[in-house]
């Protein structure tokens, strides 16, 4: 993780919130497929993407906000922060959208966007995706799965994520609802680090304070998904929750973490929270941005990437 040690120099942030620059841009529903399996599998926006080949989230048309990309300084192409998703089979039974592909592209690159805007963070404009099993993933300090609940690894990718996390990676975990979603997530993760257990993090915990100091309760971070928001969420009751019921204990929200035998955070779950959709949907609705991507989903995640690149 030698990227990291240069990360750690560049990583102090200096951030006034400016997001309400966001393009607002209603868009109407998106075509999905019932029987997307990969390589070939379909984005949100109906984009089909080769699992095989794409190594990029510039590469795949945004199907909501288009922020422009940027240049780096010649040379540090490779000392830059890069926001990298891992690509994983799931299950079957489900279109590919709620599967690794889900909030992508455009979570990908208005994070990145927002990272290198906000913070003096040098990101890269165009995020990556790959497989566990790529040997450029030792490059990536850190990485990102959504949607996780019904993750399919085979011993290779089990084998990669143990070597990874071991030797300093970090994985962040979001956007899967319930005990059911929790329990497959968690059953996967065994395989890969059988005997830890997860520690859930009080909103004492410095990663809510070490840029934006964030407050509790926990759920005052909750982030819905845009769909279930528009058609669940009451504005004149004041008592209407951020997200509807979405199964068995997906009511409260839960950041959990896997630790290390020093004590460093190798995993972080959002759990009952979509902050991928906060990042991808930013644009969509002024409502939603006001109440969940700008003082929830950013300043989440900022915390989150400087937390676990500086710890």
């Amino acid at each position: 993780m030698a990227n990291r040690i240069f990360i750690l120099g560049s990583a102090i942030i200096a951030i006034s919130l400016c997001l309400s620059v966001a393009q607002f841009r209603d868009r109407g529903r998106f075509r999905f497929s019932e029987s997307d399996s990969g390589p070939l599998v379909r984005t949100e926006g109906g984009e089909l993407v080769n699992e095989n080949t794409v190594r990029t989230a510039r590469e795949t048309a945004p199907h909501s906000v288009d922020w422009p990309g940027w240049t780096n300084a010649p040379g540090f192409d490779r000392d830059v922060f890069t926001f990298a998703r891992v690509i994983f089979k799931s299950a079957p039974g489900r279109p590919s959208w709620l599967g690794w592909i889900n909030d992508y592209p455009d979570g990908d690159l208005n994070l990145s966007y927002r990272l290198q805007q906000l913070t003096s963070l040098r990101v890269n404009p165009d995020g990556r995706v790959l497989k566990l099993t790529d040997a450029a993933l030792v490059d990536y300090p850190f990485i990102f799965m959504s949607h996780p609940e019904r993750m399919e690894l085979n011993e290779d990718e089990v084998r990669a994520l143990r070597g990874y996390l071991l030797n300093g990676g970090a994985l962040m975990a979001d956007d899967f609802w319930g005990d059911r979603d929790w329990a497959g997530f968690e059953s996967v993760m065994k395989r890969v680090l059988p005997g830890r257990d997860w520690s859930e993090l009080p909103i004492e915990h410095p990663i809510f304070h070490c840029v934006f100091d964030l407050h509790g309760p926990i759920n005052s971070l909750q982030v819905p998904t845009l769909q279930r928001w528009r058609r669940d969420y009451d504005p004149t009751n004041p008592q209407s929750p951020a997200s509807g019921f979405r199964g068995r204990g997906s009511e409260q929200m839960h950041v959990r973490t896997w630790l290390d035998d020093k004590q460093r955070i190798m995993v972080v779950a959002t759990h009952n929270t979509d902050n991928g959709d906060g990042w991808e949907r930013e644009g969509e609705n002024e409502v939603y941005f006001q109440q969940f991507s700008e003082p929830r989903a950013y300043p989440l995640a900022i915390n989150i990437v400087f937390y676990l690149m500086t710890h």
